[in-house]
């Protein structure tokens, strides 16, 4: 399947929250304050970036979407610099002005390449009349794919939930980052995004993921969300939908350098993934694989379309071929993300022959991927004698991947592929010959999962054993086979 990403140029989304300046002053530091026990930082440069739903807007307009903002400001020079250096990139901004309060800054001085400090410059802008946002938001609504509520608890979204009552009644999915433990303001959202901590504060301490999606799927009952996806940080995500089991993605981060932030990537390529066609489990790996991209910058940062294709097509690169359980259930999340579909076999393939290949070609036919399981040396000497394998798991693992038709190959060392099929839960599990379909290792599994069992016969005259045997009678006979 193409690796390609959707086109995410007529994709309109409006989102709507408390918009920030960040400012960062950068400098080197060589000694300690003799005034406090402190560094001093000679500052040599600085830098002001879109934060908070501003920066929400930005990493939309940056995978090529528009986004139109809303939010409250000051009547200041800040909010001058903030819509200017969105209007820069494409956003167009749609601001509530008010003259008594400032806009909210964040000052943060970094000194070889780490904060020393934050200073936050705000006043908040609770308690203020939010009727322009209001009318502004309802003006936008039929011209937009899909609506973000990107709460700081900063006051722009006082009325979250007749905002969330207007746009599902106008038809558009709302997705909601929130804020603070009373998710009641939230009720009615088509999905909520809360961190670990977030979702902990309002259902609890989770033991487990079975925990974790047992008190998901009651506060998605209590407050009528279509769907909740949790951010683990260093755990990855947690996918919960109505009906559907949950979704555990790991992380695709291969250095955190700096969190800030980084729920801002989630929300806006998961929302341009979904208003682009995405299911929202493949938009949920395209923005889990955002969230590893952006991580690994300083300071609030965005992520780029080409930066999204390059990891996209590494990751695809890293994960086919001979792999390791964990490695192949990795693969196997982006591969559904994609909606393609799993087929399994296994077998020992001790000596790779016309049969193996016809019968690997006619499995590979039935879906998108298909994942050979091979025995390892110890069980091929159990099931065939001692004289086998001829050749070793490696030898055998190498041939297998070298297939066209073949995706994975992975080992197992039980007496019988039960245990792995039953994690992987294939689309069709495949056997050859005249096996009983209701006696096959993981048959089970497979059909309670919704899977299909299949049975293909061999080709005739073609047998690893056979051919050994021949081999062997040639030689005591002093024939070249």
């Amino acid at each position: 399947m193409s690796l390609d990403l959707p086109d995410f140029t007529p994709v309109h989304i409006l989102v709507a929250g408390d918009v920030m300046l960040d400012r960062y002053w950068h400098g080197g530091t060589h000694r300690i304050s003799p005034e406090a026990p402190v560094p001093v930082v000679r500052i040599e440069g600085d830098e002001s970036r879109p934060g908070g739903a501003g920066n929400v807007a930005l990493n939309i307009a940056s995978v090529g979407g528009r986004a139109t903002l809303l939010g409250i400001t000051g009547k200041d020079r800040e909010a001058e610099e903030l819509e200017q250096l969105l209007s820069d990139k494409g956003v167009s901004c749609r601001f509530q002005r008010h003259e008594l309060r400032p806009t909210i800054t964040k000052l943060r001085i970094i000194s070889r390449q780490q904060q020393l400090i934050r200073l936050d410059f705000e006043d908040g802008f609770n308690n203020l009349a939010t009727r322009d946002l209001t009318s502004a938001y309802q003006e936008q609504l039929g011209e937009t794919d899909l609506v973000i509520l990107s709460d700081y608890g900063k006051g722009t979204l006082q009325e979250v939930g007749e905002l969330i009552r207007l746009a599902r009644s106008a038809g558009k999915p709302v997705i909601v980052d929130p804020k603070g433990t009373d998710f009641e303001r939230y009720r009615g959202a088509t999905l909520v995004t809360p961190n670990l901590s977030e979702f902990e504060a309002v259902a609890g301490s989770v033991a487990d993921d079975d925990d974790l999606a047992a008190k998901g799927v009651a506060l998605m009952a209590q407050y009528d969300f279509d769907a909740l996806l949790i951010t683990r940080g260093e755990q990855g995500m947690t996918l919960l939908q109505r009906g559907r089991p949950a979704r555990h993605h790991p992380t695709h981060a291969q250095e955190v350098y700096d969190v800030t932030g980084a729920g801002d990537t989630v929300i806006s390529i998961l929302a341009t993934g979904l208003a682009s066609g995405m299911p929202l489990d493949a938009a949920t790996q395209l923005a889990n694989i955002a969230a590893g991209i952006v991580v690994g910058k300083l300071g609030t940062s965005t992520v780029t379309l080409d930066e999204l294709k390059y990891a996209l097509q590494e990751r695809q690169v890293a994960h086919t071929g001979a792999v390791t359980e964990e490695e192949l259930l990795e693969a196997l999340e982006l591969a559904r993300a994609r909606g393609e579909s799993i087929v399994m076999t296994n077998g020992c393939f001790d000596i790779l022959h016309a049969g193996h290949v016809t019968y690997l070609e006619q499995a590979s036919r039935l879906g998108d991927r298909l994942i050979v399981a091979v025995n390892v040396d110890e069980t091929v000497r159990a099931l065939k004698g001692a004289d086998r394998p001829v050749n070793t798991l490696w030898r055998r693992m190498t041939v297998l991947a070298a297939l066209g038709c073949v995706d994975w190959v992975v080992p197992f060392s039980e007496e019988t592929p039960e245990r792995l099929i039953c994690r992987l839960k294939p689309d069709f599990l495949v056997k050859g010959g005249d096996n009983d379909p209701d006696k096959i290792p993981g048959a089970r599994c497979v059909r309670e999962s919704g899977g299909e069992v299949r049975i293909m016969q061999f080709v005739d005259d073609c047998s690893t054993t056979a051919m050994i045997k021949t081999i062997r009678d040639s030689e005591l006979h002093g024939k070249t086979p």
